[in-house]
């Protein structure tokens, strides 16, 4: 038997993932550098998930062993205000063609990549899983939040339909780290901060404005921990729950993420807080009981993530 046969045989299954030039699908594809799984990460020329005909021919056509799902119009609170129609109809798209592509290509496995946003704006925090449609979503992502629980619970009533199935859904906090988008109209706060200050150092300005009191919380895991999580859940399938948040435990207020950032980067001037802009839902902190439960934890703290991610941007910038 040749060497090559016998890389192939250790190998795990081929793996689909959705998204793979984004942030979350990048950090999956680095995160498998010991290649313990062929992952097919197509881009969207090969692969239309607009296209309900289209999606499942091709995953007829690759017969993966599992599906992850990470592909997403994706953007933070200015992204999402200016373009709802957008948000609703193309995540609604993407998730639903590519789930029932699985279900009808036979794909007995598939991890979709839900979004803390699914959460009620005036659920008690800590938020467990069981809270996902007990209450009104926070009005400036809703859009984007109605297709990300259309998605997972799809999953759920396929797994309901056929036991032979398990599609299972991960509910990350806020990611943010390396291969992040630092436009300030579509990124998420820390990015944002890191642009605004490095770019405030630049130009010698001595103010930066943050957008309400700074008093909302929120919890942010570093992008490569994700990838831990969901290489770990492949590996322990059978005991991952249908539904599951994957999160630090902890929160900052938005004011707290701005002064941290300011001492990684170097920012010594003041901020100044613009009381008529949106600041979305007051606290967003997800329970961590089911995954510690089945064993996973996070690994990359604040410090060091936005130090790391800080450095890829100055790259980028460059």
């Amino acid at each position: 038997m040749s060497i090559t046969h016998v890389r192939r045989e250790m190998k795990k299954g081929l793996l689909l993932l959705t998204g793979g030039s984004g942030m979350v699908g990048r950090n999956l594809i680095e995160y498998n550098k010991d290649n313990s799984w062929d992952i097919l990460a197509p881009s969207s020329s090969e692969l239309n998930l607009t296209d309900a005909d289209a999606t499942l021919e091709y995953v007829q056509s690759v017969a993966p062993d599992v599906i992850i799902h990470a592909a997403g119009r994706v953007g933070g609170i200015q992204a999402n205000i200016a373009a709802p129609v957008d948000f609703l109809v193309t995540n609604m798209d993407l998730g639903r063609n590519i789930v029932l592509a699985g279900y009808h290509a036979g794909v007995k496995r598939l991890l979709n990549l839900g979004s803390s946003c699914m959460y009620p704006r005036d659920a008690i925090n800590p938020l467990s899983e069981d809270m996902i449609l007990s209450g009104s979503l926070e009005p400036t992502n809703e859009g984007y939040a109605l297709a990300k629980i259309m998605t997972a619970r799809l999953c759920q009533y396929i797994n309901q339909q056929d036991s032979a199935y398990q599609y299972k859904t991960l509910v990350p906090c806020n990611i943010y780290g390396c291969y992040d988008k630092f436009d300030p109209q579509h990124s998420h706060l820390i990015p944002s901060i890191i642009h605004k200050l490095h770019q405030a150092i630049i130009a010698s300005c001595n103010t930066v404005e943050i957008w309400g009191d700074g008093e909302a919380r929120r919890e942010f895991m570093y992008a490569g921990d994700l990838a831990d999580a969901v290489f770990y859940m492949l590996d322990h399938y059978e005991d991952c729950p249908d539904l599951i948040n994957i999160g630090m435990g902890e929160d900052y207020t938005i004011n707290q993420y701005y002064e941290k950032v300011a001492a990684i980067v170097g920012y010594e001037g003041n901020f100044k807080h613009n009381m008529d802009r949106p600041v979305g839902m007051r606290q967003k902190l997800l329970s961590v009981i089911r995954q510690t439960d089945i064993g996973w934890r996070p690994r990359v703290d604040l410090y060091n993530g936005v130090k790391k991610t800080y450095e890829y941007y100055t790259v980028y910038q460059s």
